[in-house]
């Protein structure tokens, strides 16, 4: 652990121990996941459709030998002309099992253009099976946007970021990761290679951003901190209208917003002074996103009845 890192109430990260030889439930359920992005790939291959790994298997193929990250899902982006079909798909009751995440694109995660991603995009083998996945440099500015819109919750994905950086080519193009984002998305990433070092002892020396990466906003780590500490974690209102008791206290912990996601959000700057003019804007959009799916739900509902 860094020498200048404080005393936390919570627990720290630490580095993942190698997988014991006898622990036979995570080797198989690594494994069962790799089948399932298998599986995936060859069902909508059959039908003409190819999408792009995200996530899961894809992060995981730069942790380091006996270190396992674990993924319960398996998150693939498609073409936006080919998403509705890909996901009638996904609804099918003979694919339930393969837990599939499909995504529109890269939506708010990227602002690089679809064909751009894919045009760079690779293929890896996985069991025999080209499995497509982003180049290195677009899939770490995806997965830092990712970790921040969950305001950093999963301090567990941190690692990913970690091997990530750690672990990248001789080759990898700095550049390519981010410079072809606006200002904003590029201290985003920065700022989360900048958490890695500061709570995982990411060395950060030879990276030409170095300094900026240790420069990190006080409001930034002070909200990181607060979310590993124990505070509930914000899901979509429209998953606990059921549950009286969790919508009253997701409506609570939405006051005031939480500032990482509000910030990621309103495409806002790290470095600005004041969170609150993001924080406001993120509740209008959020209060009308929800408002609209609360509505189409209770909709389908009265259309079901």
């Amino acid at each position: 652990m860094r020498s200048d890192a404080r005393c936390y109430s919570f627990s720290m990260p630490r580095l993942p121990q190698p997988v014991a030889e006898d622990d036979r439930w995570t080797s198989l359920f690594a494994a069962a996941g790799a089948r399932s992005v298998v599986q995936a790939f060859r069902l909508f291959r059959e039908t003409n459709i190819e999408p792009i790994l995200i996530k899961g298997w894809a992060a995981s193929r730069a942790y380091a030998v006996g270190h396992t990250r674990i993924f319960t899902d398996v998150d693939l982006a498609f073409d936006r002309d080919d998403f509705d079909r890909a996901t009638r798909i996904v609804r099918d009751d003979k694919v339930s099992g393969l837990a599939i995440d499909p995504h529109n694109e890269l939506r708010h995660l990227d602002t690089v253009s679809w064909s751009d991603l894919f045009s760079n995009s690779i293929l890896v083998d996985l069991e025999g099976e080209e499995v497509r996945v982003l180049r290195d440099e677009d899939h770490l500015r995806v997965l830092s946007v990712h970790f921040l819109t969950d305001g950093a919750w999963y301090r567990e994905r941190l690692w990913d970021i970690y091997y990530a950086v750690d672990r990248r080519r001789p080759d990898f193009d700095w550049s390519r990761c981010l410079d072809v984002v606006a200002p904003n998305r590029r201290r985003w990433i920065i700022c989360v290679i900048g958490l890695a070092h500061r709570y995982l002892d990411l060395n950060v020396d030879s990276l030409p951003f170095a300094d900026e990466a240790r420069r990190m906003p006080k409001w930034l780590i002070e909200s990181v901190e607060r979310q590993w500490s124990g505070a509930e974690r914000l899901v979509p209102l429209v998953t606990v209208t059921h549950d009286r008791r969790q919508m009253m206290r997701q409506l609570a912990i939405r006051f005031p917003p939480e500032p990482i996601y509000s910030t990621i959000d309103m495409e806002g700057s790290f470095d600005s002074r004041f969170r609150i003019h993001y924080q406001m804007g993120s509740l209008v959009k959020r209060s009308v996103r929800s408002v609209g799916k609360l509505a189409r739900g209770a909709l389908g509902r009265g259309f079901a009845a």
